[in-house]
């Protein structure tokens, strides 16, 4: 299990950031490009990765899939939001004030706070055609999957160490 995971791991990694590595070597991506070609490619191959991660037998199938179907939709408005507080970010930086670093960490605690109470939701449904375990065992493979996109959309970003202080508030 431990070796199926590694594989998956890399073998998601490696589909998802050959293009953008691949597009870095003729120019480098804008902000907007690589995040659209990293989703892309994640969603491309996470129906797939899931499907064959969790091996799901007929019954299952048949329950699953258009549950997640419908947690996939809803899930894409939220990242919506979260891809414009990033454009948010880089259009602001390295000149981020104080207001504006508090209305993107507002609003990532909003997309944060969204997130849990979605998968929260979702559990429940799924719970309700499946054993907590299997439910359980594909939110763990959601993480690993989110932890993949977050290191590559962080390492897009700049540091915040690297902004300036335009505005000191007490």
């Amino acid at each position: 299990m431990i070796r199926n995971s590694l594989l998956l791991t890399i073998g998601l990694a490696s589909a998802t950031l050959s293009p953008i590595c691949h597009a870095q070597s003729e120019e480098p991506p804008s902000l907007e490009s690589s995040i659209s070609i990293v989703r892309a490619g994640i969603q491309a191959n996470k129906t797939a990765t899931v499907g064959q991660m969790m091996a799901f037998n007929d019954k299952e199938a048949t329950v699953f899939w258009p549950i997640y179907r419908q947690y996939e939709y809803d899930r894409s408005k939220l990242d919506d939001a979260r891809v414009d507080v990033i454009k948010d970010y880089t259009e602001h930086f390295p000149d981020l004030t104080d207001a504006e670093a508090k209305k993107l960490a507002d609003r990532m605690f909003e997309y944060e706070s969204g997130l849990a109470a979605l998968k929260k939701s979702y559990f429940t449904k799924f719970t309700r055609v499946l054993p907590a375990v299997r439910v359980t065992q594909f939110f763990q493979l959601e993480r690993r999957i989110d932890l993949m996109i977050d290191m590559k959309v962080e390492s897009t970003l700049p540091p915040l160490t690297q902004a300036q202080n335009v505005e000191q508030t007490q």
